[in-house]
């Protein structure tokens, strides 16, 4: 056992405690890393309030960066040293959604000791199977993916959750081709990624939509063409009238009921809306069946953007070192571990496009 920091949800909508908490060592097909940097996604947050339930104690925290510094028997293709992204996608690899390319809805069921523990021996849950706000983790093999020494341990968080989510989302899940039009709802972290993503795929236009000028105007320096308030009266006629017609695939990176009630107004002939964002347990949106069955519309759900992260994130990081993707300007502050309940409080008022835990190490 090892004892490692770690910040602890003890009760659903409150802060974080930090406690010392017991590591176990890596099992078969298991790795150790020792975290340089975590940052706060909002599913986080969600998952600390109490949206859709979960044990408690737990630790969250799934965007995580740092080495390798021990291995479970078994392991392959890692070594101890490397700087790994560490997600939450993990893979079993022969489940029938692994085996036809969908490791991010694997279904393998692969029951583990508990990883962390407080000192009486109380199990605290390692959530998302990752248990990132913390000094250490171990996770499966199938979770991390090896970058390159010369990135910064900022951006190569960033690439375990909101990046290939945006990406994902429009690439992959929304098979946007070059020259077709994209609407993103939401201009925060995944909805900027997902600018990105229609960008680097050849969009011919990208309008955002967001509550905030601010946002929008971030928004075009990330690569969208036009900007919405999401506040007018009407914004999806606007957004018809900047691409003279409607869009191809909708991105709605939001979890609110009111974008998914109208992201469908913003669809042409045959469009795709990409459902990324995800609302409390229980809310429901509203549509009219009629439109998308005559106009041969699609509504399709993308979880972390349907990446294979053995195959999506060195192509990422390349685009990272090639200046063509934009990582560093992602993060929005950086903290201590000591410091988190600020940083989720910063990300709460929805200016933050991520912020980042940094580890001494």
């Amino acid at each position: 056992m090892t004892s490692i920091r770690a910040a602890v949800c003890t009760a659903f909508d409150a802060p974080l405690q930090i406690e010392d908490l017991n590591l176990r060592a890596p099992g078969p097909g298991e790795i150790e890393v020792t975290l340089e940097a975590v940052a706060i996604c909002h599913s986080d947050i969600s998952y600390a309030e109490g949206a859709w339930g979960g044990t408690l104690p737990a630790v969250y925290g799934h965007e995580a960066a740092g080495r390798i510094t021990a291995l479970g028997d078994g392991v392959s293709g890692l070594n101890k040293g490397d700087r790994v992204v560490v997600t939450l996608i993990r893979a079993c690899g022969t489940c029938p959604n692994c085996a036809t390319g969908k490791p991010t809805i694997c279904v393998g069921d692969r029951e583990t000791a508990p990883v962390l523990t407080r000192a009486d021996g109380t199990p605290v849950e390692q959530a998302m199977h990752c248990g990132a706000f913390a000094e250490k983790v171990v996770v499966d093999q199938s979770q991390a993916v090896a970058l390159p020494d010369d990135m910064p341990p900022e951006a190569v968080c960033l690439l375990a959750c909101g990046v290939i989510t945006g990406i994902g989302a429009v690439i992959n899940a929304g098979r946007m081709r070059p020259g077709e039009d994209v609407v993103v709802i939401g201009a925060g972290g995944v909805g900027l990624n997902a600018i990105q993503g229609a960008r680097i795929g050849g969009a011919r236009r990208i309008v955002a939509v967001d509550m905030s000028e601010e946002k929008l105007e971030t928004a075009r320096a990330f690569g969208a063409t036009h900007g919405v308030l999401a506040s007018d009266k009407a914004p999806w006629k606007t957004a018809m009238d900047a691409l003279g017609r409607g869009a191809d695939v909708v991105a709605v990176t939001v979890g609110a009921i009111p974008a998914y009630d109208t992201a469908m107004r913003y669809m042409g002939w045959g469009g795709r809306m990409v459902m990324i964002g995800m609302p409390h347990t229980g809310a429901m949106a509203q549509y009219e069946p009629v439109v998308p069955a005559f106009m041969g519309q699609h509504m399709i759900g993308s979880k972390m953007g349907d990446v294979v992260i053995q195959r999506d994130i060195p192509w990422m990081a390349d685009l990272y070192r090639q200046g063509r993707l934009k990582l560093d300007e992602l993060v929005s502050g950086r903290w201590r571990l000591d410091q988190i309940n600020e940083a989720i409080a910063d990300t709460k008022t929805g200016g933050a496009r991520r912020n980042v835990i940094l580890f001494d190490t």
